[in-house]
């Protein structure tokens, strides 16, 4: 993977073509499964350059809408927004493409968890 670009809430990533990141052996297209990795990496990234801080977190739920198979030989792009933060937990919504961003690979909306004392702590 490769950094691409950030803003205050949004974070973008490379994922180059490579032969061993491959589905099928027939077809020179990134599996899916490094195309979520992606997402939930950018997702993670967001959140952190959002909070201006580096704090463990957890992925709840990262829900990917597949589209469609990258293109033969395409990097994937991903980009991803936290768009909310409370207390505990950070909302994620994002975009993986390969070129094109009105044509994605993929759709994403997450929810992280962060895993500090202070955001599980109980108010007395």
């Amino acid at each position: 993977m490769r950094f691409r670009a950030s803003g205050d809430d949004w974070v973008e990533l490379e994922l180059p073509w490579r032969e061993d990141l491959l589905g099928e052996a027939d077809r020179q297209v990134l599996a899916s499964g490094p195309i979520i990795s992606l997402m939930d990496m950018a997702s993670g990234l967001c959140i952190w350059t959002r909070k201006q801080k580096f704090e463990a977190i957890a992925t709840l739920d990262l829900r990917v809408d597949y589209q469609r198979p990258a293109r033969e030989r395409a990097a994937v792009i991903g980009r991803a927004e936290c768009y909310k933060l409370t207390r505990s937990a950070a909302f994620v919504r994002g975009v993986a493409h390969d070129g094109d961003p009105d044509d994605p690979v993929a759709n994403i909306a997450g929810v992280f968890m962060s895993i500090n004392a202070e955001a599980r702590r109980v108010p007395q």
